[in-house]
């Protein structure tokens, strides 16, 4: 029912939005709009069960995108603060956003925020000279690359088959290099005995561990701790886009104190998981001392290709944590935008 409503209001719009200015919708219609949404971010997955956080969020964003190119101011407002109350980002002052955030030292996942500053810029004090709608859509793009599964993830051939099977071409060989790749292969909790079996027996060639988009819970993650923690070459472990929650932490945090687990870690993403939006300072603290050549620890954001902005500034060799490797330093879409 939502969507036929968003679909007509977009016609009587007319085919220039940019042309009439922002429209407003009936306040009754907003509850629809908004049910819709959440319903077809997970017809994808729906015979799987509920879609993973990523899933949901990728949808909010196109449907934002949809409200504005239609003229919906409120609805679009109103679709950005769901987002960002779902990425952690609960206040609802635009003031907040570009300052209390900007300087949260913390943060998981500053290149999301950023990008979230800068939609927040484009609804809440739309410009009427040239292209606004087209530069808010190339914001909306670069968080859709930035929080669904990069493109050279995508093994060629590999993820089309069944996830069993697909597990099973990874592990049955050697890595072919330091990095064990699973990303974007769903990995439950039966499957952590057959990897953590694999990681013992290679444990001295594995220096960074894929497991971004996998669907990894909180349960799955936690049997394969010990395991992670023990390898002595680990240098970068990449677990976002998952399903684990902030409960992890804390075990993550007191095995990280013990400097004989995770020796050689330096970097570890648990961004775009279900409500992990802030480090504890333990957390970074240990990851400093593992890495003290590093000096001032440049963000991550540092190494991404994310616009240029005053957020960038702020973020700059704040964050206490060691810079991504150059296999995730493409973070932004490429040469498309």
């Amino acid at each position: 029912m939502g969507a036929k409503q968003t679909k007509a209001a977009g016609q009587e719009a007319g085919s220039s939005p940019q042309s009439t200015g922002w429209k407003r919708t009936p306040t009754k219609e907003r509850g629809d709009i908004l049910t819709s949404i959440m319903l077809r971010s997970g017809d994808r997955l729906r015979s799987s069960g509920t879609p993973p956080p990523y899933q949901r969020r990728i949808g909010m964003i196109q449907e934002m995108m949809l409200m504005a190119k239609q003229g919906k101011h409120d609805e679009a407002t109103e679709m950005l603060k769901t987002l960002r109350q779902d990425l952690g980002m609960e206040s609802t002052s635009l003031d907040d956003v570009l300052y209390r955030y900007a300087s949260f030292r913390n943060l998981v996942d500053p290149i999301t925020h950023d990008l979230i500053i800068s939609l927040a810029k484009y609804i809440h004090c739309p410009k009427t000279e040239g292209d606004a709608l087209g530069a808010m859509e190339k914001v909306c793009r670069q968080l859709t690359y930035h929080l669904s599964p990069h493109s050279q993830w995508r093994r060629q051939g590999l993820l089309k088959r069944k996830p069993q099977a697909c597990l099973k071409s990874v592990l049955s060989s050697p890595p072919s290099s330091a990095t064990l790749e699973l990303s974007g292969i769903p990995l439950g909790v039966k499957d952590m005995e057959r990897l953590c079996a694999y990681l013992h027996h290679h444990a001295s060639r594995i220096g960074s561990v894929e497991m971004g988009f996998t669907e990894l819970t909180d349960d799955a993650f936690l049997l394969l701790l010990p395991t992670l923690a023990s390898l002595p070459r680990l240098e970068t472990l990449a677990l976002n886009g998952n399903r684990m929650t902030r409960a992890v932490l804390k075990e993550l945090t007191d095995t990280l104190k013990d400097p004989d687990s995770f020796p050689s870690v330096t970097w570890i993403d648990l961004g775009n998981n279900v409500d992990i939006f802030s480090l504890p300072q333990p957390f970074l603290v240990s990851l400093r001392k593992r890495c003290p050549k590093q000096g001032n620890l440049p963000t991550i954001l540092e190494f991404g290709e994310s616009q240029a902005s005053e957020a960038k500034r702020t973020y700059k060799a704040s964050l206490p944590i060691c810079p991504a490797p150059a296999s995730h330093s493409t973070l932004l879409e490429p040469s498309s935008l």
